[in-house]
């Protein structure tokens, strides 16, 4: 589903000489910070605390995956089919998102609130040799800077933990280049997800530690789309993510009562 290493065009590793700037901004909640922060190391261990993440992982990639392809007319099949093409992975964690959209050939700017989720997701790309432009920082601040803007904009399991979803949403959206794509993944604020993607996932099952949700802050995807009505996007959605516990997999489903996905396109 995700291309070897030795797709990728032929670039050295960025240099991460200078001093990181710390991460600010209205939509941070700082206790999802911390909790997270506080697990950085862990990321990539395919058995610790994030272990129900890389599961599903597989099916969140090959949507965003085919989902650009559409997009932008790539052929998945050849080497590398995004080069060319930028990404912003927002919230990026340990860089579980950003590696795989490297190899695909995207140029790959990712940044999170958390400076020790940013400092493991470094490490780790530069062990494999991935040039991803990482930094500690929020979607205000690259929006005060002038960032971008890019082609794709990936806000992944994040929305549901910050102070503002709306002005984040937006902020982020202001930064989807023209003709661009941004996916948004969250959780839907329903009674199937508060029985099984928070008090299941956490008290019954332990995908993830006690504490990781709050049910109250998972949104509808009328929500969402309400949310990104002010801005020029044509919003599409919700595209559910569902989980086989007979085949012990993720996929995409037409039940979107716990994890969804939207689509907001800038033409």
């Amino acid at each position: 589903m995700v291309a070897s290493n030795d797709t990728l065009p032929t670039r050295k590793p960025q240099s991460r000489t200078e001093p990181e700037v710390g991460a600010s901004g209205a939509s941070i909640d700082a206790a999802d910070v911390a909790r997270f922060s506080a697990r950085a190391a862990e990321w990539w261990d395919a058995r610790g605390p994030f272990a129900p993440l890389h599961k599903f992982n597989p099916a969140r990639l090959k949507f965003v995956r085919d989902r650009t392809a559409e997009r932008f007319g790539r052929d998945v099949m050849t080497r590398a089919p995004f080069a060319g093409l930028s990404l912003l992975d927002i919230g990026c964690g340990g860089g579980l998102i950003a590696e795989p959209m490297r190899r695909l050939g995207f140029d790959v700017t990712a940044v999170d609130a958390s400076s020790e989720n940013i400092g493991t997701a470094r490490a780790h790309a530069a062990e494999q040799g991935l040039d991803i432009a990482y930094r500690a920082a929020t979607v205000e601040q690259l929006e005060a800077e002038g960032a971008g803007p890019f082609d794709v904009v990936l806000t992944l399991e994040v929305i549901e933990h910050v102070a503002d979803p709306e002005a984040f949403i937006r902020a982020c959206s202001r930064l989807i280049a023209p003709d661009g794509i941004m996916i948004v993944a969250t959780l839907n604020r329903t009674l199937k997800a508060l029985a099984l993607g928070k008090i299941a996932a956490e008290y019954v099952l332990g995908w993830v530690p006690p504490g990781t949700h709050d049910w109250n802050q998972f949104l509808k995807p009328d929500e969402i789309r309400l949310m990104l009505s002010a801005e020029p996007l044509a919003v599409s959605g919700p595209f559910g993510l569902a989980y086989d516990p007979l085949a012990d997999r993720w996929s995409e489903s037409d039940d979107s009562a716990i994890n969804y996905l939207m689509i907001a396109t800038r033409d």
